[in-house]
């Protein structure tokens, strides 16, 4: 089936199968591998890339089904050899340790800032809780989202 997407502001065009997810697409054929596959069934958000602006699970997306649309993951954030402001605020907030699950947690914070610029501490954790993480124990990913809204208010 010919489906269009605009990944990360690129123009694409491919023959998909009907049944082809876009975390495959991604992954396999653009070699996009920040976005994880995790747990498959939509639980774990380490898949987690911007649909039009609005966090959705790769994983559980059929490729076919975003034709028209915008995709941005985690390799379009930073413009080039720069750090998006959540990345920077990721890095200092020391927000990372094994990152396995960091670019979905990453994603999933630009789509909570593309909608709330200036988030409590309990709209950050409530619009993270489905993105999971074993290492860091959450506090110091809920600093980097706040530093992070800081960071994109002085831009």
């Amino acid at each position: 089936m010919k489906t269009e997407i605009i990944i990360n502001n690129k123009k694409r065009t491919f023959d998909l199968e009907p049944n082809t997810l876009l975390l495959n697409l991604l992954r396999d054929e653009l070699n996009l591998t920040g976005s994880k596959y995790g747990c498959g069934v939509g639980e774990c958000g380490a898949c987690t890339v911007l649909l039009d602006g609005n966090a959705i699970l790769a994983c559980m997306t059929l490729a076919v089904d975003v034709n028209g649309h915008k995709v941005d993951t985690i390799e379009g954030l930073s413009n080039g050899e720069n750090l998006h402001p959540i990345q920077e605020a990721y890095l200092d907030e020391a927000a990372i340790q094994c990152g396995f699950c960091t670019p979905g947690f990453i994603m999933a914070t630009a789509a909570l800032l593309n909608e709330n610029a200036d988030p409590s501490e309990f709209e950050v954790r409530e619009y993270l809780r489905g993105n999971l993480c074993r290492c860091t124990g959450y506090v110091n990913i809920v600093k980097a989202v706040k530093s992070a809204a800081k960071r994109m208010k002085k831009k």
